[in-house]
Order: structure tokens, then C-alpha cells, then sequence
């Protein structure tokens, strides 16, 4: 990383630590192709793939570090018997995803170092803090005391017939409003 400001990349450009290879993520069951070809898809390049798809969160990415076109492993895993690698898949993302999440953790925290230039040269730096980040992070992880996932869900709860009086009471009192601002208006006149 370069020491100017402007210049420094974000940690999520860099891929993580890949799984060990006694990981439980390997473990799964490769798909066994009936007759393996010279450029076919083997259990080794299986796992290759799975390994670095958890370390980046990239099908693109893990899927040119084996050297497969995305095509030929969104066929693999689609085929039946490959449910194995399906899953694996699925987990490798789900990791791919955490490491994101901690990297804007980090930034909702730590902020990134802003440059403040003159004259086309760097006199001086800031630290940006990204409160939005920090809020949309918190409800997400913690929905119970912020207002994310459990607030909705409570709300979802509601029937049909509730949610229609509630709308029936929000008509009424736009209603209400409406002819309370018509008097005044006569008054005024």
C-alpha cells in the first residue's frame, strides 16, 4: 500500500485467508463426472474453487483462479449428485460475505483518511466517519435494539383486518386534516 492518502486500497480488494484443507468446508462431496474429460471439472479443482471463492466472495474471481468459465461451474452445480458442491458453494459465499461485512464494520469505526489538497499537492488529511454505515449496520445486527429485522417482523404479524383499520383510521385522519385546513382557509377569507 502506498503511504499517500489517495493512493491506499480498501482491505476488501484483497483476498482473505483461504480455508485450511482440513477445513469442514472442503469436506463435501465433490460431483463425480461418468466420464471426465481432459478440461473437466475434478473433485481437486472442485475444492481449488470452493477454497477461493471463501477467501475472495468472488465466483469471477475463484473461478479464474482455477481456470473454469463461470458457465461450466454454474452447470456443475446444477447437476444432480452435485448437491455436495451446491452447498459448499452457499457456505463459501456466506464467509466471502462476513469478510465484507467486518471490512465495512471496520470503516463504520475506524473511517477512511480523506486527503485535503491545494494547489494539486496533499497539505493535509481527515477522518471521514460514515454514520449511515454505522446505523445500517447496527439494525442489521442487532435488529432487537435498533429497529431492524424483529421490528419488521412484529409488524408482520399484523392480519389483513388490522391492517385495513389502519388504513381506514390514516384515510379518517388525512380526511380530518383535510377539512380542518378547508375551514381555515373560510375563516381566513
Amino acid at each position: 500500500m502506498s503511504n499517500r492518502p489517495s493512493r491506499r486500497t480498501s482491505p476488501v480488494a484483497f483476498p482473505g485467508e483461504p480455508p485450511q484443507p482440513d477445513d469442514p468446508l472442503l469436506g463435501f462431496s465433490p460431483y463425480l463426472h461418468r466420464a471426465a474429460r481432459r478440461n473437466s471439472i475434478t473433485p481437486d479443482r472442485q475444492r481449488a474453487f470452493i477454497a477461493a471463492l471463501a477467501a475472495t466472495g468472488i465466483v469471477t474471481q475463484a473461478a479464474r483462479e482455477i481456470g473454469a468459465s463461470l458457465e461450466a461451474l454454474y452447470r456443475l452445480r446444477n447437476q444432480p449428485g452435485a448437491e455436495g458442491f451446491a452447498a459448499a458453494w452457499e457456505t463459501a459465499i456466506d464467509r466471502g460475505m462476513q469478510r465484507l461485512e467486518d471490512c465495512a464494520l471496520e470503516r463504520a469505526l475506524t473511517g477512511e483518511e480523506r486527503p485535503v489538497v491545494r494547489g494539486g499537492e496533499v497539505v493535509t488529511t481527515w477522518r471521514r466517519y460514515d454514520t449511515q454505515l454505522l446505523l445500517f449496520l447496527l439494525r442489521q445486527r442487532r435488529g432487537h435494539r435498533y429497529g431492524g429485522q424483529e421490528r419488521r417482523e412484529e409488524e408482520d404479524t399484523r392480519t389483513d383486518a388490522q391492517v385495513y383499520a389502519e388504513i381506514d383510521a390514516m384515510i379518517d385522519r388525512m380526511r380530518e386534516n383535510v377539512a380542518a385546513g378547508e375551514a381555515e382557509a373560510e375563516d381566513g377569507a
